[in-house]
């Protein structure tokens, strides 16, 4: 049945007086709440709402119809205009209206807006539930109110920002657990424009303040640190790194005898001859393979001399490095110090403590070289920590990934699986996740998307990038394609296995949250 063509069926089975009566008994019962309208039709899939006299329904608005103690939450899908006239009709009322004459008729109970909607979840005493059976018809269907919504209260509750209905913000807090939705993995995804940075300063301070997890930010735009997160008042839990020496940084310096071949998965696209080449140099000079390859120490096989001259150039490339004399470090890879830079940000992370890297001055893939160094030094600890039964003792650390795609994108992952992927395939069981920022959810593999188990969606207005988290979202987002289209700048849906349907959020701007974060710490101190 095609549910907003077909209500007027219901309509014909219904006495006036008897609908008359019922809707006069639905409309008295919470006199306090606003009544929107009642039901008329549909299905289970999708139900068709008639609006009340002067009311104004909006996409995306959520509306609650009560049955006794139960409440189905409903969210309005689509709009249509409904009447008692076939089109002829509204024809010559509009032209009667253009011209300035009145028809004699009563224009609210003969025209009207009518909204088709998804049923959403059931709220009952016990607690929250998948619908599995539909509210009654003429049932009354009122807007929300705070109290409906009092079960979201996790442990470790991690802000994302305010209830929405439509456009109207609800003084309802969306509290997620952060230990969860950092492990299983979370994708923030939208154009740019729409407030991806504020949401990830609004998350990175939230998760600074509350000690939850460990958290190592790669910032490749070094706008994490300067007037955000160096302004937090627990600052002394979360530490900077940068090539540009600052106060309060710390030197980005890495020692070039701690790289190993498979640090460069994802980074530089070898050829099987030189991927071949640069394992031999490392088992043959073991730490000293990088300095071997620059100095063109002889190497055991038979190789090209043209494809280890290749592979010399670019190591020296990619690691900033020339040869005069001795190697000179024209970049953060060094020859000497800088041996413990990765270790002290991962043992920050296993405090449940931040870790901001700045790699905003280097070049691509140094910067994708240093992210996948602290990624694979981390996953090969926690999974030691698993295998002697230490891990339970250890906090969830997460690692966020600015533009994913370089490193979790279909043509990187064609030529080889990468630290990365392996940590979206497998991170969980050790406690690691990604928290990863993109444009182009399209260029994700689906089963990678798919483990990103908290997805915040804001405005898409791509089809194809909005097509792709659709069909990867922990619920089911089918009737949304145009509501995430026009989602507006810091509007969000939130869908996760951890909140019981998708969530229409407004995300707080950061200015704000860091002001009332300083002054009620303040408050505290002086308290």
């Amino acid at each position: 049945m095609n549910s907003l063509k077909d209500h007027h069926r219901l309509e014909q089975t219904i006495t006036a007086s008897q609908a008359a009566d019922r809707i006069s008994y639905i409309l008295t019962e919470n006199p306090l709440r606003m009544t929107r309208g009642v039901l008329v039709g549909g299905e289970f899939s999708s139900l068709v709402l008639r609006q009340k006299e002067r009311q104004h329904l909006e996409m995306g608005e959520l509306l609650i119809a009560q049955v006794d103690n139960d409440k189905y939450v409903l969210q309005i899908v689509d709009l249509s205009y409904g009447s008692q006239m076939n089109q002829s009709h509204l024809e010559l009322v509009g032209g009667l209206r253009l011209e300035g004459k009145s028809p004699f008729f009563d224009g609210e109970l003969r025209m009207y807006t009518l909204a088709r909607l998804k049923l959403l979840a059931k709220m009952h005493a016990t607690g929250i539930s998948k619908a599995k059976q539909l509210p009654p018809i003429l049932g009354e269907v009122r807007t929300p109110i705070a109290t409906d919504f009092s079960f979201i209260r996790p442990d470790n509750a991690l802000h994302f920002g305010s209830l929405r209905s439509g456009s109207a913000i609800l003084e309802v807090p969306i509290l997620l657990d952060a230990t969860k939705v950092v492990s299983h993995h979370m994708l923030i995804a939208a154009t740019t424009g729409r407030g991806k940075s504020n949401l990830l300063k609004h998350i990175l301070w939230e998760l600074a303040g509350q000690g939850a997890c460990g958290m190592i930010v790669l910032d490749p735009h070094d706008e994490y640190w300067r007037g955000a997160l160096d302004l937090h008042p627990q600052k002394a839990r979360i530490h900077h790194y940068s090539a540009t020496l600052r106060p309060g940084s710390t030197s980005l310096r890495i020692n070039i005898s701690l790289l190993r071949p498979q640090h460069f998965h994802g980074v530089v696209d070898w050829t099987d001859a030189q991927r071949q080449a640069i394992i031999q140099y490392y088992r043959e000079y073991g730490q000293e393979w990088i300095e071997s390859i620059i100095l063109e120490k002889p190497l055991d096989g038979k190789f090209h001399e043209g494809t280890l001259a290749v592979v010399r150039r670019r190591v020296m490339q990619t690691l900033g490095l020339e040869l005069s004399e001795t190697i000179i470090a024209d970049s953060i890879f060094v020859t000497n110090g800088g041996l413990t830079t990765i270790d002290d940000i991962i043992l920050a992370a296993e405090r449940s403590e931040m870790a901001v890297i700045d790699t905003s001055s280097l070049d691509g893939p140094a910067e994708l070289l240093v992210s996948s160094m602290i990624a694979t030094e981390i996953f090969s600890r926690f999974r030691k920590y698993n295998l002697h039964g230490e891990l339970a003792t250890k906090p969830v650390v997460g690692l966020v990934l600015e533009e994913a795609p370089r490193v979790l994108g279909k043509e990187v992952l064609e030529r080889g699986p990468n630290i990365f992927s392996t940590i979206a395939r497998e991170g969980r069981k050790f406690h690691i996740g990604l928290l990863a920022i993109t444009q182009l959810p399209s260029l994700i593999p689906r089963e990678i998307l798919a483990n990103m188990n908290t997805k915040v969606i804001m405005g898409m207005e791509m089809r194809a990038e909005r097509q792709a988290l659709i069909e990867s979202a922990s619920q089911d987002l089918s009737d949304d394609d145009r509501t995430i289209a026009s989602l507006d700048k810091g509007e969000a849906i939130v869908t996760s296995v951890f909140v019981p349907f998708a969530l229409p959020i407004q995300i707080p701007l950061f200015a704000k949250t860091s002001t009332h974060s300083r002054r009620q710490f303040l408050g505290i101190q002086q308290a």
